[in-house]
């Protein structure tokens, strides 16, 4: 009887976490314009548990994602355009924690579209030419997200004009917190 007591609590516990699991990701319509000409939906996920967030652009050809791995500072955005990853250190002075990214998603969840809109922040990252060869240095999210596609390092490049390096840059905006851009110097994009 035992035995089947806890069998029935495992199973239970399994299928509560199973329906629970999906209320972590909020989908977010980025723009008001019904996605026509725009950028597509966002879904953020925050995992608290194991300090990781992720982005989901999906907007057909140039749909993206990223995973800000909070645990080791690192973050790596997949462009599917591109068919490559590119992977950069985390400024955590401009990129908010993960405590305040699962308040501000949570809050424009509620709010709706058009409202509560908040000051964006920039980041603009140099991507190296040269692709990385060892992504475990990354951490397992980054290194399973970005496995057998042509990864990238990039450097935050603080300072720059973006009109500058625009022609050669592939833009990701995190939805009205963070717009963060790729832009390669000697390598055609």
């Amino acid at each position: 009887m035992g035995q089947r007591y806890l069998l029935f609590q495992m199973v239970f516990i399994g299928l509560l976490g199973l329906f629970l699991a999906p209320g972590l990701a909020y989908n977010i319509n980025v723009n008001d314009d019904n996605n026509v000409a725009g950028s597509g939906q966002q879904t953020v996920s925050v995992n608290n548990a194991h300090n990781v967030a992720n982005v989901d652009n999906n907007n057909g050809w140039d749909s993206w994602n990223t995973i800000w791995d909070y645990g080791n500072s690192f973050a790596a955005t997949r462009l599917f355009a591109k068919k490559s990853c590119i992977v950069h250190k985390m400024n955590k002075d401009v990129m908010p924690s993960i405590e305040i990214l699962d308040a501000l998603v949570k809050e424009k969840k509620l709010q709706g579209k058009g409202s509560g809109e908040q000051s964006t922040k920039s980041l603009i990252f140099s991507v190296n030419s040269n692709s990385i060869d060892d992504l475990s240095q990354f951490g397992t999210n980054i290194a399973s997200m970005c496995k057998g596609l042509p990864t990238y390092l990039a450097v935050e490049v603080p300072g720059v004009n973006l009109p500058f390096y625009s022609e050669n840059c592939y833009s990701a905006n995190i939805l009205w917190i963070l717009n963060i851009s790729f832009c390669r110097t000697s390598v055609e994009n």
